[in-house]
């Protein structure tokens, strides 16, 4: 079941046409099939994608962070500790001894309320960045340092060879120039990494914006990145990922198909489709140049949540429609046109207080991408 009464209690008819502005250069990954199955075939999933144990930097064992993210509520938890690639910081990775342990306790905690995920978190040095890896049985092979414009790419194409792996890029300036750039890219290596964190204790969404216009199709994920035995429950930012159940295979194909926004309000619910596409869905009709945006969003605290804005971003960070909004649940219907536009996603502002901080932008959505 989705959480929560959905409350379409506020109806904004609004008609809003714009012209995206026009952007030079191709995406380099082949479009997709339409993968715009109606949003209300998905349910709304929440969690976090990264965190840590003692088994690297870390506080606390597996065990006790599952625990605690089911004790929290949360739907999912992926615990994502540090290992070896490329850095000599050995006693701050998990080895392959942990890495099996690790496995072991996602798999007994897992349960028919609550996926317990296992992953880890891939250290690529000399300010390349680092990629949360999940979905996949085995632990990177140990590379030589190698030249380091080889180093990403070298990656992106092992991570590409095995069978239903992804990837999310973390933290994209926290040790890296933005990942070279978001350069690199082949349809192989697109359909490889698929999250971009756009918040983890800072805003990314420039980020986020760049490797969208550099041509990668990502969904943005916030996350915790806690390295205290806090996991989920001190922490309101969420990851949320529309699947059709809750089970590994569901949640890890909704990565794969980029179906998920990122939160900072830890129960704030979106549903976004763009010409009855649902997010992370590429549209196969390129010669569109007009498109229906339905958006619904729904804080189910109510009073002193409310929703205040709503706006859909395009190519560049573009803002092409903007609606002020009142109230804690809005039913939006946006229509826009375009004849050059690649993307299209949902920024929300509410009134919600951002990790005791001010109010202010709370949610971004994976895209609909026109397929151009």
């Amino acid at each position: 079941m989705i959480r929560g009464a959905l409350l379409r209690t506020l109806c904004l008819l609004l008609v809003i046409v714009m012209a995206c502005p026009l952007l030079t250069g191709q995406a380099l990954s082949e479009p997709k099939a339409d993968k715009g199955k109606p949003t209300g075939g998905y349910n709304l999933y929440f969690g976090d994608l990264h965190t840590h144990t003692n088994y690297s930097d870390g506080s606390g064992v597996p065990e006790e962070a599952y625990a605690m993210a089911i004790k929290a509520g949360a739907d999912f938890m992926a615990i994502t500790d540090h290992t070896q690639i490329w850095n000599a910081y050995e006693a701050w990775v998990a080895d392959e001894e942990e890495w099996e342990l690790l496995k072991a306790a996602a798999e007994s905690y897992t349960s028919k309320k609550f996926v317990a995920m296992a992953g880890y978190e891939a250290w690529l040095l000399a300010n390349c960045g680092e990629l949360n890896v999940y979905n996949v049985p085995d632990l990177p092979p140990f590379q030589t340092l190698g030249y380091r414009y080889d180093r990403l790419a070298n990656f992106y194409d092992w991570l590409a060879e095995q069978p239903g792996g992804v990837a999310q890029f973390n933290h994209p300036l926290y040790v890296s120039e933005d990942f070279m750039d978001y350069d690199f890219i082949t349809p192989d290596r697109d359909a490889g990494v698929t999250v971009i964190e756009v918040h983890n204790e800072d805003y990314y969404e420039p980020s986020y914006i760049k490797a969208l216009d550099a041509g990668w199709h990502i969904m943005p994920a916030a996350n915790s990145d806690t390295h205290y035995p806090d996991w989920i429950q001190n922490h309101s930012m969420r990851t949320v990922l529309l699947a059709e159940s809750l089970t590994p295979d569901d949640l890890y194909d909704a990565i794969r198909e980029r179906r998920g926004y990122g939160t900072l309000d830890k129960n704030l619910e979106i549903r976004y489709t763009l010409n009855d596409a649902v997010m992370g869905s590429i549209l196969t009709d390129t010669g569109v140049t007009e498109y229906t945006a339905s958006i619904q969003i729904n804080d189910p605290d109510g009073a002193g949540d409310e929703i205040t804005k709503v706006e859909i971003i395009s190519d560049g960070g573009a803002v092409v429609a903007s609606v002020d909004t009142s109230g804690s649940s809005v039913d939006l219907t946006i229509n826009l046109e375009s004849e050059d536009a690649r993307y299209f996603y949902v920024r929300v502002t509410t009134m919600s207080p951002l990790d005791g901080k001010v109010p202010g932008v709370t949610a971004w959505t994976s895209p609909v991408w026109t397929g151009r």
